[in-house]
């Protein structure tokens, strides 16, 4: 007997948003997160690597080169710190070493140096007389180390706001004083003083070839006053309450040793391809959705500094809403622009030099939506949506037909990558999360510390922003 087979043929719904999925996206952070890469510091092979693997993904999807084989050329300042390296703290005669990473962190334009020196505690590491205030007056500095807080004082004198507060111009000031190195130190009367971070900011001013710059953990410092008298603590709450130096030459002395390689000019890339669009008249108007793809690189060897939230997150989400667009056969109206940014750490200067070399008229740019620090957190924010409310009105709606993450809290246009943009007056959207910055610049900033699902629902809130941009 032959028995009658029925067979369903069941057509499947298009489920919008297929390829931005959570194996997809985490592919491409687990590869730009990899040890292989060594913290994508421009410049650096692990950053070369990093736009090579982009750029072979805009091939194989077919986009349009921006530029030749994908790849907008720049210069920026280069700073590789190299083994060998160490740091100790010579108490009482016995010296204790520290370890780079959970104890301490260079400096991403740390100078080379080989030190056995003496500390003075410099207050904010500030000598601004003409403000009245000095934080190097009546101390000897003169080949010595100097204490200083990383940041500058929440106050100012008179109305009359401090400059010099970024690393290499602190470190400038103190070598004008006669110091042979600086180290830096949180604030320890914050709620949550800040961890040792790597970090690319450096500052106006030539490089200090052989000038160390080190972030030291606050019981470092600690360490540093014993026997002082004076605790550090202690000392921040006096100079803000007075608003006037407190300096003082400390007990312990320090040993340490770092090499590094500087390159004035070193070239770097951004990553960019097109979908041009597919409406005679708007093609001509433009889209552009960017990441930065750097991060703070690697120290000595030793320790490397992952940067999946920050900023694999958003370079892996351009790549999946671009291969969106693609494998759906998407077709917009307007031109779409996929563009991962170099050296965002170390001053936004790829997106600077992309937003200030547009191969067309500025005005023809609808939108710049930018994406940094997506993965981590617990809510949705696109800031930038008082300037573009019928955008942010697209992925607050579709939010809240889906996963009811999106914050009501935005902004005006700008920040990060989005900044250059805004100031040449192209509108701008942000996407980031709440409370995502735990493992900001730290060795722990892994993929395993990611918030996977809520990275999915950003992205695909974000693709939906993008569709309306393209089309309406």
């Amino acid at each position: 007997m032959i028995k009658k087979i029925l067979i369903l043929f069941v057509v499947l719904p298009f489920i919008a948003g297929a390829q931005i999925n959570e194996k997809n996206l985490m592919t491409t952070i687990d590869y730009l997160s990899s040890k292989k890469l060594a913290g994508r510091l421009p410049g650096d092979a692990g950053y070369t690597k990093a736009a090579n693997y982009m750029a072979r993904n805009f091939k194989a999807l077919k986009l349009v080169p921006f530029a030749k084989n994908y790849f907008q050329k720049l210069n920026v300042e280069y700073n590789e710190i190299l083994s060998p390296e160490h740091f100790a703290i010579i108490k009482n005669g016995v010296k204790k070493e520290y370890k780079l990473g959970p104890d301490y962190a260079y400096r991403g334009f740390t100078g080379a140096g080989k030190l056995n020196s003496e500390v003075v505690f410099c207050g904010y590491g500030l000598s601004q007389p003409q403000l009245g205030y000095d934080d190097y007056a009546n101390i000897d500095v003169k080949n010595k180390v100097a204490l200083v807080f990383k940041y500058n004082p929440k106050w100012n004198i008179g109305g009359k706001p401090f400059t010099d507060g970024n690393p290499r111009e602190k470190a400038i000031v103190a070598a004008k004083h006669g110091a042979v190195g600086i180290l830096f130190v949180s604030f320890p009367n914050d709620a949550e003083p800040q961890k040792p971070i790597g970090s690319q900011i450096a500052g106006a001013g030539e490089q200090m070839l052989n000038f160390p710059e080190v972030h030291i953990e606050l019981y470092m410092a600690d360490e540093l006053f014993d026997g002082s008298g004076h605790t550090l603590k202690e000392m921040q709450t006096k100079i803000d309450e007075t608003k006037k130096p407190f300096s003082i030459p400390l007990l312990q002395k320090i040993d340490m040793e770092v090499h590094t390689k500087y390159v004035k000019a070193k070239e770097v890339v951004n990553v960019a391809g097109m979908i041009e669009g597919a409406d005679p008249e708007l093609k001509n108007e433009y889209v552009v959705l960017g990441a930065h793809l750097d991060h703070v690189g690697s120290q000595a060897g030793k320790i490397y500094f992952p940067g999946a939230n920050d900023n694999a997150s958003g370079s892996a989400a351009v790549l999946q809403i671009a291969r969106e667009f693609v494998k759906e056969k998407i077709k917009p109206k307007r031109t779409i622009i996929f563009v991962l940014f170099a050296s965002e750490e170390q001053g936004l200067y790829g997106a600077d030099y992309f937003a200030n070399h547009l191969p067309f008229d500025k005005k023809n740019v609808k939108v710049m939506m930018n994406m940094d620090c997506i993965a981590s957190g617990d809510s949705i924010q696109i800031n930038g949506g008082k300037g573009l409310p019928e955008l942010w009105n697209a992925g607050k709606d579709y939010d809240a037909r889906h996963a009811k993450l999106m914050v009501a809290a935005t902004g005006g246009g700008g920040g990060a990558d989005a900044e250059p943009f805004a100031k040449i007056g192209i509108p701008t959207l942000y996407y980031v999360t709440t409370n995502g910055y735990k493992h900001l610049h730290m060795i722990t900033d892994t993929p395993e510390t990611l918030n996977r699902p809520l990275y999915v629902e950003m992205v695909r809130t974000a693709f939906e922003v993008v569709k309306k941009a393209v089309n309406e």
